[in-house]
């Protein structure tokens, strides 16, 4: 359902196919005093899935490129930024195009952001027409040219890469379900491509990319096992979907060792603004069933940049941006969301997550008066101060006056059509790891570094006088590697300033990256990313050689 030309239909086809109403607002269930709900409690030590980002798509040939101060408000993670940590873009069907998103690629990643790309049309010469129904020029990728079109895949990833941007991940095919104006592809071919032509790809695979989430176009995927060797991340949009048909069991059966992204949505529709209020609470609703009921891991908005998205054409956040900057900026890549009640009061949602000590709860009401709401942290004595920011109809993700937790107990008020995010410090806990349906569960617990040589890849984007590095480790031993720690020596002239899913200690010289405390286990054939951003004096040479609690490692 992307896509410019077709954005006033999409509510017609939604119809069709039976989809909720997109334009309904829930109904307020509470009167002008203050209600009281029950208690809200969050365990720190119960863990659910890893969160990989929140982000938007750009689209410079169809909507125009993001401005400097654009992509710095995009995924700037201080006070007036959405705290993006997700970039898409397309895959070009022509090479002469591919460096229109170029820019805003490099400058998303240089913060930290992660970048994957979905193609919408191979390559004119591979394409075919067929008749479909009513549409007698629809297209289709030749069966002939599955090779070609792998390669066209691996060719892009391979052009960004050059250029400074290394790929998370590249999609089969943009939306295959819903191609009147693309490709399309049946579930069957998708299924095809995968078991024979996707493992030539350097980076990882998304598939299906179905354009409102239909399970029988992943299904398959998830019951071939050679197909689903050869994928990586099952990504799916949202456009219509019911929250009732948020939850995947098969995933959750079948899907051990891959990643479940939500890949594209603009919600509740595309033709009102994005600064709306109250119906923007819509948008912090959505999310929340996205991350509680669906456990994706990540959450994309098409697009960053548009009356009806996250910024406005003028570039300032809208309040639907103010919904997505409550997770985006706060929830950041690597935490993972952990077990809370997740609607304490009628219409009232909430949402938490952990990174280290840190635990952020997200909090949404979207009745017409305040509601008192008590968060109660488990196996928690902590108290201190808790950080807090607020959006309501006249402030954007304002900070407010701390607040104070005791013995792991808060209570606030949650004010009338509002979303709050609180950021507090615990300790005594015990830290939470992913979900087993995120990586191979362990099957036993040896000492750290059995195994055979580790795999490490190490991946530089420089600028005039900094860097950043992305650095995956990966067990190739039999056994679980119980904490870990990776050795290297960073070049002269380079120094660590900040980094994500590691400790870096020192900033110079001979660095230990030490894990923390939701991904020191590394089962067999699992993979943990982490990385930092660094300066740099001229000298950005890669160090030469790493070592993995004191083994050797592969470079790759």
């Amino acid at each position: 359902m992307s896509g410019e030309p077709r954005l006033l239909s999409r509510r017609t086809v939604l119809t069709t196919l039976g989809a909720v109403p997109v334009l309904t607002v829930a109904a307020s269930v509470l009167g002008a005093a203050e209600a009281e709900a029950a208690a809200a409690n969050i365990n720190p030590s119960a863990p659910r899935q890893a969160i990989r980002g929140f982000g938007g798509m750009a689209h410079a040939a169809w909507i125009g490129d993001l401005t400097a101060a654009q992509r710095d408000t995009a995924f700037g993670a201080g006070e007036g930024r959405l705290g993006f940590s997700v970039l898409r873009i397309p895959v070009g069907e022509n090479q002469s195009d591919w460096s229109r998103d170029l820019a805003t690629a490099k400058r998303a990643v240089e913060l930290g952001a992660t970048v994957i790309a979905s193609p919408w049309n191979p390559p004119a010469s591979m394409i075919e027409t067929f008749t479909r129904g009513s549409q007698t020029n629809a297209k289709r990728l030749r069966y002939n040219a599955y090779g070609a079109y792998a390669q066209h895949l691996n060719d892009f990833a391979t052009y960004m890469r050059n250029n400074g941007v290394n790929l998370y991940g590249i999609s089969v095919q943009n939306e295959p379900d819903y191609a009147a104006d693309w490709t399309w592809w049946t579930s069957a071919e998708i299924v095809r491509f995968l078991r024979e032509n996707a493992g030539s790809i350097s980076t990882r695979v998304i598939a299906p990319e179905s354009f409102q989430y239909v399970k029988s176009m992943s299904d398959p995927i998830l019951n071939d096992p050679t197909a689903l060797a050869n994928v990586d991340i099952i990504g799916a949009h949202l456009y219509g979907t019911s929250y009732a048909n948020f939850p995947y069991p098969l995933f959750k059966q079948k899907g051990a060792g891959k990643e479940l992204w939500m890949t594209e949505v603009y919600y509740p529709n595309s033709s009102d603004s994005g600064d709306l209020w109250p119906q923007a609470l819509d948008v912090g609703e959505h999310i929340h069933h996205a991350m509680v009921d669906a456990e994706f891991q990540a959450y994309i908005w098409w697009t960053i940049r548009r009356s009806y998205g996250p910024m406005r054409e003028d570039g300032q956040i809208s309040k639907r941006g103010a919904m997505m900057a409550h997770f985006a900026r706060f929830v950041r890549p690597g935490y993972v969301r952990i077990d809370a009640t997740a609607n304490p009061a009628s219409n009232v949602f909430v949402s938490a997550y952990r990174g280290g000590d840190t635990v952020v709860i997200v909090a949404v009401n979207k009745n017409t008066s305040s509601v008192s709401q008590q968060f109660t942290l488990a196996n928690t004595s902590a108290s201190g101060s808790v950080a807090n920011w607020l959006t309501d109809a006249n402030r954007n993700v304002a900070p407010q006056s701390a607040l104070s937790m005791t013995n792991g107990s808060l209570t606030v008020t949650l004010p009338a059509r509002s979303a709050m995010t609180f950021v507090t410090s615990v300790s005594g806990t015990a830290s939470p790891s992913p979900s087993p349906s995120l990586s191979p569960s362990p099957t036993s617990s040896p000492a750290p570094g059995a195994g055979t040589a580790p795999r490490v890849t190490y991946t530089m984007n420089t600028w005039n006088s900094g860097f950043t590095a992305s650095i995956s480790i990966t067990n190739t031993g039999t056994s679980t590697i119980n904490g870990w720690t990776l050795g290297f020596t960073l070049p002269a002239g380079q120094s660590i300033t900040s980094g994500w899913n590691a400790a870096f200690s020192p900033a110079s010289g001979q660095v230990s990256a030490r894990n923390v405390s939701y991904n020191g286990t590394l089962a067999s054939g699992a993979t943990v990313d982490l990385g930092f951003q660094a300066t740099h004096t001229g000298n950005t040479a890669e160090p030469t050689a790493f070592t993995l609690n004191g083994i050797p490692c592969t470079v790759a």
